[in-house]
Parts: structure tokens; sequence; C-alpha cells
């Protein structure tokens, strides 16, 4: 005995697919498209960094006068971490703006 195939339910799941296949387009050239400045608690070092995490660019707002090669790296790697933290909240925002509509397959 053969199963009966629901052609409507497969068209709306194509549907779907197709749907969150451009959401997911969107989604990633907003990503590509977003940007996230932050700098070191001391205020010396800001960094800018893509959506993907990539860092785009380092600037230091202050002299390195006086200034122990050890507290700047410090500053440099929490204005890092920071950045990197930022951009992650970042894309986890847009993501769950884009998607939230659409609920999981399985539910955990």
């Amino acid at each position: 005995m053969g199963r009966e195939i629901d052609e409507a339910w497969i068209e709306e799941a194509v549907q779907r697919y197709r749907r969150i296949e451009t959401l997911r387009a969107e989604f990633d050239r907003a990503v590509r498209k977003l940007q996230v400045t932050v700098r070191s608690p001391d205020g010396l070092v800001e960094v800018a960094v893509a959506g993907d995490g990539t860092i785009t660019d380092v600037r230091l707002l202050a002299g390195l006068h006086g200034r122990a090669a050890a507290d700047v790296a410090r500053s440099v790697q929490a204005a890092v971490t920071a950045a990197a933290d930022a951009a992650r909240w970042a894309r986890d925002k847009l993501h769950a703006e884009t998607f939230g509509a659409y609920r999981p397959l399985a539910e955990a």
C-alpha cells in the first residue's frame, strides 16, 4: 500500500524554506554592515570590530609616555575582548530579530 503525498504540506514547506533562506541572506548582509566600537576601561585603546568579529581598527587615544608595555597590552586585550563580546551580542540580537518568528524544529 503506497503512502499518500500531501502536496499542500510540501508546498508550504518549500515556501518556508525559501523564506528562511531569504532571511538568512538578509541576516548575512546585515552582519557584514554591522560595526561596533568599544574602548578599554582606562580609555587608552579604542577597537572597532565588524559584526563577524573581525577587528577593523585599533586606535590609541592617549599617549604612551610613562606607560609600561604590560599596561598597554592589558588595555589592548581588554578592548579587543570587549569588542568581540559586543559583536557577538549584536549578532545574537540581530539573529533574534530576524528569526524570532520561527520556532525551533525540535524543542530541547
